[in-house]
């Protein structure tokens, strides 16, 4: 079960990565951070891989849901 899940279907791009970043951070270890997005958000996975010491890119999973929305879970160590 996710600590907090974002829907950023309807939030402009350029507000998108902050606002993961900054939900991110507030978990505990342990805790993932599930998004709901409007397309599979690849480039983010990369980009927490690279930049996010936190992030357990082991756990990572994003699923397909219909419609062009993918379901992304953000597992923090």
């Amino acid at each position: 079960m996710p600590a907090e899940t974002l829907d950023l279907r309807e939030v402009p791009p350029p507000q998108r990565h902050p606002m993961i970043h900054e939900a991110f951070q507030t978990l505990d270890s342990g805790e993932a951070l599930e998004i709901v997005n409007d397309h599979e958000p690849k480039p983010l996975f990369y980009e927490f891989q690279a930049e996010v010491e936190a992030f357990d890119a082991e756990g990572y999973s994003c699923e397909e849901r219909g419609d062009g929305n993918y379901v992304a879970r953000l597992p923090k160590a």
